[in-house]
């Protein structure tokens, strides 16, 4: 009896296909560019496979880096070990230079005190003596200067290095701190300026928490795909950020999910903000100018709750989810200021995400 061998099935070069990929974007081909294709590419993490696509072929290395920051926590350790070490060399150099400095220095001294011996002596008098003594002292004068000069310009330039690793961290952190999509802070910027509400005891009281989510956003992916949710998501942020002022925080903290944290304004004013962002989000037409075919209407629901209302960071997120949550009870489409009395099954904790 003959035995019938399947042949073997064809096994995908994922390296081969992901190394394709990034030499196809001019990505450097270096161990952490490669985890965040992989991670994409096997579709672990849809966030990051949509984020990483909407870099285009034009990313940079630092955003890049904050992509990887983002979803993978040892990527921005790396970033901070290697700008301390730069830091550290540099630091080396001054102080060498400035040993050095004072090395030269001393030696200069030296010389002026036995020069000074020698001029003043009664046995030393003569004209020859005071002229090589004088030729003597010009000579170290000057070697002296302009060994401080080089000291000087060595060191205005490590202090630029130095400097220029103070820049790229911070823009550094502006990237990690910015979602890749809208543009606007990230999750990582909204944990630490809500908790950073709670260091201001006296301005509580004319602080809110704003939480704002896209109406039935599911259905727009399901029905036209993420390419178009994600332009709407991207429009929804710009139609956001052009109806506050230029200090007021916005975050996109998830999906679909946008934060405000509006400082100087009480309840009556934040509401009517809000109310500003609802109407003109609703006035706005969503359609594909080639295609024709109408996206929306594209509606926003919003909940509010002033941080003089809660205790910690945890309680004005949950209290403000609260209110969003009777906001889209009631039909979405409207703003919700959080009162003593609502109730909700069940309330998203800041907390766990809080890493």
């Amino acid at each position: 009896m003959s035995t019938v061998v399947a042949p073997k099935a064809q096994v995908p070069d994922v390296a081969g296909q992901i190394t394709y990929a990034m030499r196809s974007m001019g990505v450097a081909p270096i161990p952490r560019n490669y985890e965040l294709f992989y991670e994409a590419y096997i579709g672990s993490n849809p966030a990051l496979t949509r984020e990483l696509a909407a870099l285009g072929s034009n990313a940079t290395q630092e955003e890049l880096d904050a992509l990887g920051a983002q979803h993978f926590a040892h990527h921005a350790g790396r970033v901070f070990d290697d700008a301390h070490a730069r830091l550290i060399t540099e630091l080396d150099g001054v102080l060498r230079t400035l040993r050095q400095e004072q090395t030269s220095l001393e030696s200069y001294n030296r010389l002026l005190g036995e020069t000074c011996e020698r001029i003043t002596s009664k046995n030393n008098n003569s004209a020859d003596l005071l002229r090589s003594a004088i030729d003597f002292l010009a000579e170290a004068t000057g070697d002296t200067m302009a060994h401080g000069e080089k000291t000087v310009e060595n060191v205005t330039q490590r202090s630029q290095e130095m400097d220029q690793v103070r820049k790229e961290l911070d823009e550094y952190k502006r990237i990690a701190n910015t979602d890749s999509l809208t543009r606007l802070s990230n999750r990582r910027a909204f944990d630490d300026r809500l908790a950073a509400i709670f260091d201001n005891q006296m301005a509580r009281p004319v602080t809110a928490l704003v939480l704002a989510d896209i109406d039935h956003f599911k259905k727009i992916n399901d029905t036209y795909g993420h390419p178009v949710g994600d332009k709407i998501l991207a429009t929804v942020a710009s139609l956001i950020r052009a109806n506050v002022r230029r200090e007021a925080f916005v975050a996109r903290t998830g999906g679909e999910e946008f934060a405000l944290i509006l400082e100087g304004n009480t309840q009556e004013e934040v509401m009517a903000i809000c109310e500003r962002i609802r109407r003109a989000l609703e006035a706005t037409p969503f359609k594909n100018s080639r295609t024709k075919v109408n996206y929306g209407p594209i509606t926003i629901s919003l909940g509010i709750c002033m941080a003089s209302e809660a205790a910690d960071p945890g309680e004005l997120y949950s209290k403000t989810d609260i209110a969003l949550y009777c906001a889209k009870n009631a039909g979405r489409n409207c703003s919700y200021a959080y009162q003593d009395g609502m109730q909700k099954d069940f309330t998203k904790s800041w907390l766990i995400y809080k890493s």
